[in-house]
């Protein structure tokens, strides 16, 4: 029986969904969305052990059982005991891909993605500068040939500021929030327009010195009121500037071809590092050092990992996916 579609599994994280469907969409066919949510010992032992046995993986109208899907796509060390389960139950059938580095070894999908500044190697191992996500060409185009009128009401340049939080390697301390609220006052004096984008780990003294330092400068500050602009934001900067916590962000933005400025807080890890390095080395990113923010124009070849890794998963089992993107 011939097999159709996409599976994403992940355990429900924005961040997790964003990489899987981003990589689901490039391939072009219809998606489910697939969260795991183990319990007890299933969880606190991921990836290494098998789902619970009571979740019955593989019967028949159960979550993740049959129909099986022509592909499955998992990231997140919850959904990797699923998408084990998954190949055991469907067979060759089923082409299993596992975005970001499974800590199972290379053989537990049949094809790998993980970052260039990600250790991991192998045969069935790909690599790309930035992380998989829903910005590809095609969509960018879409969002660029409407401009939302409060938007296009912004005098430019138009500075998109995609704001993270604290999480396990970086914190925003308070020596942070002054010097980053420095930095966007001297961006407003110098007369550009700010898109503010706060995210889930966007702390209300982060979001606080922001607003006070550009409350009356051209802006748009998004508070959580109203559908989430960012998309907009994204797509109609002429630069921005993205807090270097996130891998996410910072990989949408080098999507647009336009300067990116990247701001770091406190901490950091060697793998950061060179995610960061690895794109200022490319022209993609520069970092902000100093309050007073040169608004340099520089260009690059905007990065779309999605279509990267879609394009290889196509390649490799051309007779599953015959419909190019």
């Amino acid at each position: 029986m011939s097999r159709h579609g996409i599976w994403t599994i992940t355990d429900g994280k924005a961040g997790m969904d964003v990489q899987a469907l981003g990589v689901a969409h490039a391939l072009g066919l219809p998606v489910e969305t697939k969260h795991v949510h183990p319990k007890g010992i299933f969880k606190l032992a991921a990836p290494w052990l098998p789902p619970d046995p009571r979740e019955r993986i593989g019967v028949q109208g159960t979550p993740l059982g049959p129909p099986w899907p022509a592909c499955a796509i998992a990231t997140g060390r919850q959904s990797i005991p699923y998408l084990r389960a998954v190949r055991r139950h469907a067979g060759r059938g089923t082409v299993t891909v596992v975005l970001q580095d499974p800590k199972t070894g290379a053989g537990t999908a049949d094809l790998i993605w993980v970052p260039e500044h990600d250790r991991l190697r192998g045969p069935d191992v790909i690599s790309t500068l930035t992380a998989p996500s829903s910005f590809t060409p095609s969509r960018l185009v879409e969002l660029r040939a409407k401009i939302p009128g409060v938007i296009a009401a912004l005098p430019r340049p138009r500075i998109a500021v995609m704001l993270g939080g604290d999480n396990a390697v970086y914190k925003f301390t308070a020596t942070d929030r002054e010097r980053l609220a420095g930095i966007l006052k001297s961006l407003t004096e110098s007369g550009a327009s700010l898109m503010i984008s706060p995210s889930r780990r966007s702390g209300p003294n982060l979001i606080e010195a922001v607003d006070i330092a550009t409350r009356h400068a051209h802006r748009l500050l998004w508070r959580g009121e109203s559908p989430n602009p960012y998309a907009d934001f994204l797509a109609h900067a002429d630069a921005l500037l993205v807090t270097g916590d996130s891998v996410n962000m910072v990989s949408e933005a080098c999507a647009t071809g336009r300067p990116v400025h990247v701001f770091h807080p406190s901490g950091g890890s060697p793998k950061f590092d060179r995610f960061h390095r690895n794109l200022e080395n490319y022209g993609a990113c520069r970092q902000v050092h100093d309050q007073a923010l040169n608004l340099e124009t520089w260009t690059y070849e905007p990065l779309f990992a999605s279509i990267a890794i879609a394009d290889e998963i196509r390649s490799r089992w051309p007779h599953l996916y015959p419909t190019p993107h």
